[in-house]
């Protein structure tokens, strides 16, 4: 059985490539959430008006990997701690969120988010930032097409992603 999980964790060209390989993920997307604006461009969400994060759309068999793979993916490829921003990207649709569409992933989001967070707080890092929101609350709107797996026609294309250099235990 597939499900969907929608997550931000700053440029999405970057973001997208940390998911698209792994065993039993079968699809990812990039495209736009989590703001106001109906059917936004790359260019608009840029302006830091449309209320919507860069997002990545994971579509994966949870017979081959788990919802908890998928966030400690997520967790330790960006810095959920800074806010609207990663690294040099900064604006509002850099920020970190997961979008859930079943309550199972909302449970496991909400016990690595507090997990991640005693593992970042003991290294003096600042509090998690990240939203975590029901997916259905927000259309996700498919970002244009050269977007889309950008660093697989771009392969020396930008990929900045900041981290902690922490990981979430296991």
């Amino acid at each position: 059985m597939t499900k969907t999980l929608y997550v931000g964790m700053g440029c999405f060209w970057g973001a997208e490539k940390k998911f698209w390989s792994l065993p039993g993920v079968v699809e990812t997307s990039v495209g736009y959430q989590g703001g106001h604006t109906p059917n936004p461009d790359y260019r608009l969400v840029c302006t830091g008006t449309t209320g919507h994060i860069e997002i990545v759309k994971v579509v994966y068999n949870e017979e081959e990997i788990s919802t908890r793979s998928i966030l400690k993916v997520f967790w330790e490829n960006h810095d959920p701690t800074q806010g609207n921003r990663q690294g040099n990207d900064i604006g509002s649709q850099y920020r970190s969120a997961i979008l859930y569409t079943d309550d199972e992933q909302y449970h496991v989001a909400s016990q690595t988010l507090a997990e991640y967070g005693s593992v970042l707080s003991a290294a003096g890092l600042d509090p998690i930032t990240t939203e975590i929101v029901d997916a259905s609350t927000y259309p996700y709107w498919l970002a244009e097409e050269y977007h889309q797996k950008y660093l697989i026609k771009n392969p020396n294309g930008y990929d900045c992603h900041a981290h902690t250099g922490y990981s979430l235990p296991n």
